[in-house]
């Protein structure tokens, strides 16, 4: 392990290891208390990105402390192969030479990122609550702007009110528990989300280790037959987060769509789970998805449960 490195006012930063999982989901559950009034971070996904197998935890994750204590925490990953770099960034409020110090060594990783890329530039993209517990006017100050807004959304579930619907004639739902019906699940999530705004193309090898295949349960995945397209629509589900039931993705070919497909997955995932005793779903939504998704979701009962910002930095590449 990389010695901590000392800075100005005794605070102290290393790389993470897997052995940090559960004080870096502590202190993201303390930032959550801030933001949204409740913890919502599972110590199974923060697990899940310090094992994910494109992060280099010894160049690409921080921790900061303040006289020992966890204060900040940063983690860098690149789906692209190109200019695009994702970061993730979370601190205690009211820490500005902690921010400034992990955004410096976040920043240049990131153009060091892009230039081994081949890059000429690094398009840095970071995810934020609405009113996050970072500075943003110390991050427009560097030059940072907002590209994207993203809602998360919540609906109640209810046993009486919620049931399995049937499907529409010429529809068959099967749940993706060989492995030809995973790689198929795969493949239309790849086709029916490659127009929506930052999307990277990943093999089947790289979104299995995206999902965490090894937790995934495969029963909760389903594909939408229809008799005279194929294939044509994927619901990408998971029920191990403590706060509700979750949908990871919803997609509908663009020949498919038009058919009610969407609403009927979104139907069927309510009635899977709240017959299962949950007792809320949620998902999070480009608010400016051309497919109309929004829109969908809230005729469906979904509210705003909070909302994330996505912002963007360029810089240069080094030479």
């Amino acid at each position: 392990m990389t010695a901590p490195t000392t800075l100005p006012s005794g605070l102290t930063v290393r790389p993470a290891t897997l052995d940090d999982a559960a004080a870096v989901c502590a202190l993201l559950n303390e930032i959550d208390l801030l933001e949204i009034g409740r913890a919502d971070t599972e110590l199974s996904e923060i697990q899940a990105d310090l094992k994910h197998s494109e992060v280099d935890l010894e160049h690409d994750s921080w921790l900061l402390f303040d006289d020992g204590r966890l204060i900040a925490y940063g983690l860098l990953w690149d789906e692209s192969g190109g200019e695009r770099i994702d970061v993730e960034y979370f601190t205690l409020p009211d820490r500005p030479q902690a921010s400034g110090h992990l955004l410096d060594l976040m920043e240049a990783r990131s153009a060091e990122r892009a230039a081994a890329n081949g890059a000429e530039r690094a398009v840095v993209h970071l995810h934020l609550n609405i009113a996050p517990t970072v500075d943003l006017g110390a991050l427009r100050g560097r030059g940072w702007t907002p590209v994207r807004r993203y809602n998360s959304m919540v609906r109640p579930l209810s046993t009486g009110a919620d049931r399995v619907p049937e499907p529409p004639a010429g529809v068959t739902l099967r749940p993706c528990l060989a492995e030809p019906d995973r790689r198929r699940a795969h493949a239309l999530l790849q086709d029916t989300f490659v127009d929506h705004f930052d999307f990277h193309p990943r093999t089947y090898e790289q979104w299995l280790d995206d999902i965490d295949a090894e937790r995934a349960d495969w029963s909760r995945i389903w594909i939408a037959h229809v008799e005279d397209l194929g294939d044509a629509a994927v619901l990408h589900t998971h029920n191990d987060r403590t706060s509700m039931a979750w949908i990871s993705a919803l997609g509908v070919l663009r020949q498919a769509r038009g058919r009610g497909l969407g609403s009927h997955l979104l139907r069927h995932a309510f009635g899977h789970y709240a017959a299962l005793g949950r007792d809320r779903i949620g998902l999070g939504v480009d608010t400016d998805n051309s497919t109309g998704a929004l829109a969908l979701y809230e005729r469906h009962g979904m509210t705003l449960d909070f909302a994330l910002q996505a912002w963007e930095l360029t810089r240069p590449a080094p030479r």
